[in-house]
């Protein structure tokens, strides 16, 4: 048993947003102290297997935090800490946003997972992206995951997109669009053909490099193939698959499954990789896999399917800090298993 496994029934006591509040406040106390090296000393896994090239930046290891763990940019460090081969911070949206009513944020125990209806809540870009300017930076790539404002017309996003994009253009090592969250009225109408062709031609015109687009689940199998069709046009440099779901599996088993908003988790492990997949055959540029990794077994399935490199936030919740060092491990022995050298040898080998 290790600390976590004695510090999680207290936080689960507490209302979620109350709980990743404090966890959040712990991790950031941490940075820029001895405790910081000695988090890395404990958690890092050092291997030349664990190295994946992808979009022309070096991941030390595969396993990099989901954006919506850390909003505003506040714990990157703290965060690498833990053993992450990178960091996705956001989403940060042009303008300041106080994000849903609360609670927004829902812990479905049984499953291990979460619903979350956010809305974006974020400091904005000015206040987000002084803080990326000013702080000092972990040594693992940085996204940025970048939304619309609520209150700015569909007609307006790339204007919107484009603004937040250059008050963080010079921290961010890579740069996601995020047209694909289930909580912002309209967002996901903008993974349309032409919608996403505008966005996606203004940042490319402001200098967006490497810049990825995150997609949701729950886009008809014809509606990503023409968003991977842009994709392949723009010149884009990677797709995230995927988004929360606003699905809701029959396996669900808590009282909360009702809850409207985004499901991460466990429940979504399988159609999250088979999203992978479908994306993986259909484009040759990377892609990062994101929904239900929470062990080994999880993020290297997705690995084989075609991710090279993968993101999660939910599996942090559940699992705990060692969650990236059990997953490393554990893929360093699923490798030796199948005979691959290396992480990039097993990507795509189940395609």
């Amino acid at each position: 048993m290790n600390a976590y496994d004695l510090l999680k029934p207290v936080l689960f006591r507490l209302p979620p947003e109350t709980a990743h509040g404090l966890t959040h406040k712990l991790l950031e106390v941490t940075q820029g102290t001895p405790v910081a090296a000695s988090l890395r000393s404990r958690y890092a896994v050092d291997s030349s297997r664990l190295s994946v090239n992808a979009f022309g930046l070096e991941f030390s290891n595969p396993v990099g935090v989901a954006a919506g763990f850390d909003k505003n940019a506040e714990i990157p460090r703290a965060l690498a800490s833990l053993g992450f081969g990178h960091v996705e911070i956001g989403g940060v949206t042009a303008e300041r946003q106080p994000g849903n009513p609360r609670p927004r944020l829902f812990r479905l125990t049984e499953d291990e997972a979460l619903i979350n209806r956010m809305g974006f809540n974020n400091e904005g870009a000015d206040i987000v992206g002084e803080r990326l300017d000013r702080e000092p930076l972990p040594d693992v790539p940085v996204g940025v995951n970048i939304g619309k404002s609520k209150t700015t017309p569909l007609s307006d996003a790339a204007a919107d997109y484009r603004y937040t994009y250059e008050r963080v253009a010079e921290a961010g090592d890579y740069f996601v669009i995020n047209v694909s969250s289930p909580n912002t009225p309209g967002l996901r109408d903008l993974q349309n053909r032409e919608a996403l062709e505008e966005i996606l031609g203004t940042l490319s015109d402001a200098g967006a490099e490497p810049l990825l687009v995150k997609l949701s689940p729950d886009l008809p199998e014809p509606a990503v193939e023409e968003a991977l069709a842009v994709v392949d046009e723009c010149g884009l440099d990677g797709v995230i698959a995927t988004n929360t779901t606003t699905s809701r599996p029959d396996s669900l088993q808590s009282p909360n499954r009702a809850e409207r908003g985004g499901l991460s988790g466990r429940p979504i492990r399988n159609l999250a990789t088979e999203r992978v997949r479908f994306v993986a055959e259909r484009t040759d540029v990377p892609v990062i896999g994101v929904g239900g990794v929470t062990d080994a077994e999880s993020a290297y399935e997705k690995i084989r399917a075609g991710a090279s490199i993968v993101q999660l936030y939910t599996g942090l919740v559940y699992e705990g800090p060692t969650v990236a060092r059990d997953i490393n491990e554990g893929v360093l022995e699923l490798l030796e298993r199948d005979g691959f050298e290396t992480v990039e040898q097993a990507v795509g080998a189940d395609l």
